[in-house]
């Protein structure tokens, strides 16, 4: 087989240096602490900005490093995962692939320079609240409104499953401008970032109790005649659906690139516990059934590195779409699932215990199929692509 060009050239290497460092003195020791309170203190938030690890793609007239090249958010992913904290990553998924994405290319030049360096530093720290509990992956099922009221607008609803729901400072509020209660047309939805502190009615629920990924807090949020300054309006009015579509293959191929990282440091974990583990006087790695599992997952993983790589350079080239991201997240997402789970059955009875990291990693990993996109929905994304091409 010819070899292919390595994917991570020496500045990615570097910069993993900064970032295994960061991950091995800031994270690793605490994490399991995390998971089991269930939060990551704001420290992390402000220790990572100042790692330079926050906001990487931000401009260098607003204090960042313009560094669009998703190569290094997928170094990140990889030694937050290595250390079995994908918590961490996906809090900073929403913070830095979800609500960046839609500040930078929408956002205005007072808007970018009033939050990205705050952002940049931990201070200001965010989320997207577009779910709720009539409309999950159904974005025109939004029911919360606001209404113009001036140079305020009036924000009322609720929403649900917000990751950095409790912890953050401030969301990316998707809500209807056109005054309905039917289901949303194009036109009928705007963004607005709504901060906590200036903004009374801006509740936030109890914490959802996760099977997994315990360590980043998620939660419900409410709105009650919440008054938005209209200044805080992301984009245009009417414009949210589209600036959505416009966005989301970064938000996907973030889930992608943590999903490859989650079943390529699992595989790792079973190949040195099978290697270790004895049973009936041999490793257990000796077992022919053994060896023939960790060939089919080796392969599995491998395939699905590759595919997500392509992604990455193709998001990079600026030609990564909806549909291209979403197989990407697709397919990831469920290799990570299968993965994770053939790996745990491969520890035994320590699969089970949650004090290993296929434990966790299997918990974990089934997330990567809900969030971003389910891929029931992702699937339909994909397969009404394939009929238009018929």
């Amino acid at each position: 087989m010819t070899e292919t060009p390595a994917f991570y050239e020496e500045e990615h290497e570097e910069f993993r240096e900064v970032a295994r460092e960061f991950t091995t003195r800031e994270v690793a020791p605490h994490y399991a602490a995390w998971d089991a309170q269930h939060m990551m203190p704001r420290s992390l938030w402000t220790a990572a900005g100042g790692a330079g690890l926050l906001g990487l793609a931000v401009p260098e007239e607003f204090g960042g490093m313009g560094l669009t090249d998703y190569r290094f958010r997928a170094v990140l992913d990889e030694e937050l995962v290595r250390q079995g904290a994908l918590g961490v990553a996906l809090a900073l998924h929403l913070h830095d692939d979800w609500v960046l994405p839609h500040l930078l290319a929408h956002g205005t030049d007072e808007q970018k320079r009033r939050w990205l360096p705050r952002m940049l530093t931990g201070e200001l720290v965010t989320s997207v609240a577009w779910t709720e509990p009539g409309a999950g992956s159904d974005l025109r099922g939004v029911r919360t409104r606001a209404v113009r009221d001036g140079e305020e607008w009036v924000l009322t609803g609720q929403k649900t499953f917000i990751g950095n729901g409790i912890s953050g400072d401030a969301a990316l509020v998707l809500a209807r401008t056109d005054g309905e209660t039917g289901r949303a047309g194009e036109d009928a939805l705007s963004l607005f970032l709504v901060h906590k502190a200036d903004s009374p009615g801006y509740g936030t629920g109890k914490q959802l109790d996760k099977m997994g990924v315990r360590a980043s807090d998620t939660a419900e949020l409410f709105f009650e005649d919440v008054r938005v300054p209209a200044v805080n309006l992301v984009g245009a009015e009417g414009g949210g659906l589209r600036q959505i579509q416009q966005v989301l293959p970064q938000g996907r191929l973030a889930v992608a690139v943590a999903a490859s990282a989650v079943a390529r440091s699992t595989l790792a974990d079973t190949l040195r516990y099978t290697g270790e583990r004895t049973a009936f006087g041999s490793r257990v790695l000796d077992f022919q059934h053994t060896r023939f599992e960790l060939a089919e997952l080796t392969v599995e993983v491998e395939v699905v590195e590759a595919y997500v790589q392509r992604a990455v350079h193709a998001f990079n080239a600026g030609t990564l779409d909806v549909v291209g991201a979403s197989k990407a997240k697709y397919w990831a997402g469920e290799r990570a699932r299968s993965v994770t789970d053939r790996c745990l059955q491969l520890h035994g009875g320590y699969g089970y215990i949650l004090d290993y990291p296929v434990a966790q990693a299997y918990l974990a990993s089934r997330l990567l199929t809900i969030f971003g996109g389910t891929s029931e929905i992702l699937r339909e994304t994909i397969g009404r692509a394939v009929a238009d091409e018929a």
